[in-house]
């Protein structure tokens, strides 16, 4: 991706994110981590998000939960790149459901066939049902307004 497009910021899904992290803590400690990392991606604003995010990595050290404390600090930043973005668009791209529930429909479609005499038949498969969906109803509403994304970047050039 980074050859395709070296502009662009890497998304990590928050859920998957707290998911990595949880499965480094004991369930007698689950009840009391999540809500402290769902915290930190309560916060208004990249920095407020950081800052909660380091309080939240001495907290799991204090826990002693070293190796989630690792996770939190290693993927944070990469957990936070919605943030600047605009607030309307923020909760569709914090994880990846879109991307999840397409995996899920191409998946649902290749259960069916079993084995694939070729790998050319399987892509065909795949394409085809691609293009279903995009001519869908699914397909074709609006997951972000692109309206207000061009707007800032049309104010950022001036």
């Amino acid at each position: 991706m980074s050859q395709c497009y070296p502009k662009a910021d890497w998304q990590r899904c928050v859920f998957h994110f707290h998911r990595n992290i949880l499965a480094k803590v004991s369930r007698e400690k689950m009840a009391e981590v999540a809500p402290m990392l769902k915290a930190i991606h309560a916060q208004e604003d990249r920095e407020a998000a950081m800052e909660k995010g380091a309080s939240v990595k001495e907290k799991l050290l204090a826990m002693r939960l070293g190796a989630a404390a690792k996770i939190l600090e290693a993927g944070l930043g990469e957990s936070l790149s919605y943030m600047s973005f605009p607030r309307e668009h923020r909760i569709r791209i914090r994880t990846n459901n879109a991307m999840e529930r397409l995996n899920r429909e191409i998946r649902r479609r290749t259960r069916v066939v079993g084995n694939f005499p070729d790998g050319q038949s399987c892509l065909m498969l795949v394409a085809a049902r691609f293009r279903h969906v995009a001519s869908a109803q699914w397909g074709t509403r609006r997951y972000l307004d692109m309206d207000r994304f061009n707007n800032i970047n049309s104010t950022k050039d001036e």
